[in-house]
């Protein structure tokens, strides 16, 4: 083999033959167009069918303006709230020790082991008509299920793992010394979070973000069981679209879908952006020089 060859397989990072990698980025790209690109040109298309018109009313009607409507009002606290939790629980988890720490790993964990459907119906039994609550918020006139705040509820719970996920790892690949220093310098809880653990997990707190107001906007189980598919109420848009195919409305059930389905690429495109930010950053910092010590 020639140093050419050599240098070229020690790029590519594999001894096999040209034709194998290119069968198998084949493949994968197959794969992509065949499940994802395809169905997706598809929604768009149906939405469609009928012209620019019947697309347009179809989001612009009542109560499909509604279901938009309580699908980013669930996200904008859904989202704020995880990101709270999150970060505090990444933060206890990565940076002390304490007992029930691997406990607390596996409730964060949680969401991502239980059906969205076995969720909705826990918050049924605990917050329902005849749930272990349910006599005590009738009584106070309060409502959660089907209603706006189950919804919410139920939202919360299938996505706080996200941010947490995203923030957990990173924050035990970078130790504790920077907040240790910044501690012995003087600076306070606030300031050392702010000035040094911040800057260090932005990208992954935004990617954290990114990915759970995309769940958010896009959950179906736990909400279908919390919010009584009550129309112009608590109708969410992928709760609308079921209901609009299920009663034939074909075009304006796409019409919905691929305004969710443009939520999704907008939101893959943000990611991608981060991504990119991220890895420029990464590659900034390695080519910086070392720092020379200091003269005595």
């Amino acid at each position: 083999m020639s140093h050419a060859q050599t240098v070229r397989t020690a790029r590519a990072g594999t001894t096999e033959p040209a034709w194998v990698r290119y069968t198998l980025i084949g493949i994968a790209l197959g794969f992509i167009f065949l499940f994802l690109v395809l169905p997706l040109a598809a929604v768009f298309t149906e939405a469609l069918r009928k012209g620019g018109d019947a697309f347009v009313d179809a989001l612009r009607e009542p109560d499909a303006w509604s279901a938009i409507r309580l699908t980013l009002l669930v996200a904008a606290i859904a989202v704020p709230l995880n990101l709270v939790f999150g970060v505090a629980a990444a933060w206890a988890i990565a940076k002390y020790e304490f007992r029930g720490k691997a406990f607390l790993t596996t409730l964060v964990d949680l969401p991502f082991s239980v059906s969205p459907v076995v969720a909705g119906l826990i918050y049924v039994l605990l917050f329902g008509a005849h749930g272990w609550f349910g006599p005590w918020l009738q009584e106070h006139d309060i409502k959660i299920i089907f209603a706006v705040p189950g919804i919410v509820l139920a939202t919360i719970f299938v996505t706080f793992p996200f941010i947490a996920r995203e923030l957990i790892p990173l924050m035990q690949a970078q130790g504790t010394e920077e907040e240790q220093a910044a501690q012995v310098l003087g600076a306070s809880g606030w300031q050392t979070f702010w000035h040094v653990t911040l800057p260090n997990i932005k990208w992954g707190l935004i990617y954290g973000v990114i990915l759970c107001n995309a769940r958010a906007m896009g959950e179906f189980g736990a909400v279908s069981v919390v919010s009584g598919h009550i129309r112009g109420q608590t109708n969410t848009m992928p709760l609308h679209v079921e209901i609009l195919y299920n009663e034939y409305q074909s075009v304006a059930a796409f019409a919905v879908a691929s305004l969710l389905a443009l939520l999704a690429v907008v939101t893959l495109l943000i990611k991608s952006f981060v991504e990119w930010k991220f890895e420029r950053e990464m590659r900034a910092a390695a080519a910086l020089p070392p720092e020379r010590p200091l003269a005595l």
